[in-house]
């Protein structure tokens, strides 16, 4: 499989038809059991708007329904072309270059944008990590300006299995009773685990890992296989993504912000996969 290209992309999707029928095709196909008459029926497009109807009984069904495109009014093939952006660059895309680039409000494209990152973390999914390699666990302290002297940056933990996926989850401070949680839940127990020296991660070995450090404050970044250089990476990815493209993010919407990095990241050597992937992982009816 090649990456797509805009201009394979025109080709693919050159109206709104396409897209209906792609979504049709994938979420139900066009002959299935009815849902009403129970018949195995085709199901033919209703002109004029966004539905097939059955043959025989004339049940219609909407295959935007359940999708990030439900109740939407902008036209699907924007939406399609906003997810091909999102799978073609690195740093993401803000709701600016959204509005530039399909020529609508910022308050659509902003939505647009959103609605995307959150269904990009949903097909990304959350594996668990520790299988094969050592996973590197580190926090970073992101977006926020003190205020008054106030320290209002959002404290994210980072789980990466070297060689393999990230994950990451906002938490509510940077004391182990926030932190650990998450690394119980999504750390296979007994896997070897790389950190620094904080005391958030001190006692891993209590909940069963093999646990290693470097001491990065006597600037010890590695020691044999120990180190923390490829979540170290990955927050510099979306630091650069955050504060060089959307410029500030907020609590509330900063884990879908994640899970759109997570996504990229997880697919980094296919990444000829990444719109593919956004297309055909549509939740089933």
């Amino acid at each position: 499989m090649t990456k797509m290209t805009l201009k394979k992309f025109n080709s693919r999707f050159p109206d709104d038809d396409a897209c209906l029928d792609h979504l049709m095709a994938v979420r139900y196909g066009h002959k299935f059991h009815c849902g009403t008459c129970g018949a195995e029926a085709k199901h033919h497009r209703v002109k004029g708007r966004r539905c097939y109807e059955c043959e025989f009984c004339g049940h219609q069904v909407y295959p935007t329904a359940g999708t990030p495109f439900e109740r939407t009014r902008t036209s699907l093939r924007d939406w399609f072309f906003v997810m091909y952006l999102f799978t073609t660059t690195r740093n993401g895309v803000s709701a600016k270059e959204i509005q530039r680039q399909i020529g609508t409000t910022y308050k659509t494209a902003w939505r647009m944008g959103h609605e995307i990152r959150k269904y990009m973390g949903w097909v990304d999914g959350d594996d668990t990590l520790g299988h094969d390699h050592i996973v590197e666990i580190d926090k970073a302290f992101i977006g926020g300006k003190d205020k008054q002297g106030k320290e209002d940056k959002m404290v994210v933990l980072g789980m990466i299995e070297r060689g393999g996926n990230v994950l990451t989850r906002v938490v509510e401070d940077r004391r182990g009773r926030s932190v650990v949680p998450s690394i119980l839940q999504h750390v296979r127990p007994g896997a070897w685990v790389a950190t620094d020296e904080a005391g958030a991660f001190a006692r891993l070995e209590e909940y069963g890992y093999e646990h290693e450090t470097v001491n990065h404050a006597r600037k010890e970044y590695v020691r044999g296989p120990i180190h923390t250089n490829s979540i170290e990476s990955f927050w510099a990815t979306i630091k650069r993504g955050i504060y060089g493209t959307h410029v500030w993010v907020s609590k509330k919407h900063l884990p879908s912000y994640l899970g759109e990095f997570e996504f990229r990241h997880n697919l980094r050597k296919r990444p000829e996969l990444m719109f593919e992937r956004l297309l055909q992982a549509f939740p089933r009816p």
